[in-house]
């Protein structure tokens, strides 16, 4: 079984990759620091945005499931309304803001967007 990097350790590392290429990220909710989900939004700044969500595969590592294929944006409202539900279900949750004129969201896993 592969040790899995805490939330808080796994969300500094991720902030520092994208400031250090001059994007921006902001932690909009801080959750458990050992085992909260994390949800990343990357805000395109012309009102669009993706939303990526941990899952587990059929391998059984760690990957992210672009929310778009489920029909969760591109339009910002449309994400922000599935965020602030999330926030409900799950205090422990991470919310990770990326602001990218490019899109990039910077996440070292594989992401499945089908």
């Amino acid at each position: 079984m592969k040790t899995r990097l805490t939330s808080k350790i796994w969300v500094d590392a991720l902030v520092r990759r994208v400031n250090v290429v001059g994007a921006s990220a902001y932690v909009l909710q801080k959750g458990d620091e050992e085992r909260g989900d994390v949800l990343v939004k990357v805000a395109k700044l012309d009102q669009t945005a993706s939303l990526y969500t941990p899952t587990i595969n059929m391998e059984g590592e760690r990957v992210f499931l672009d929310l778009i294929v489920l029909g969760v944006g591109p339009d910002v409202a449309t994400i922000d309304t599935y965020i602030a539900r999330a926030k409900i279900r799950d205090r422990d949750l991470w919310i990770v803001e990326i602001e990218d004129r490019e899109g990039r969201h910077f996440l070292t896993e594989k992401v499945q967007s089908t």
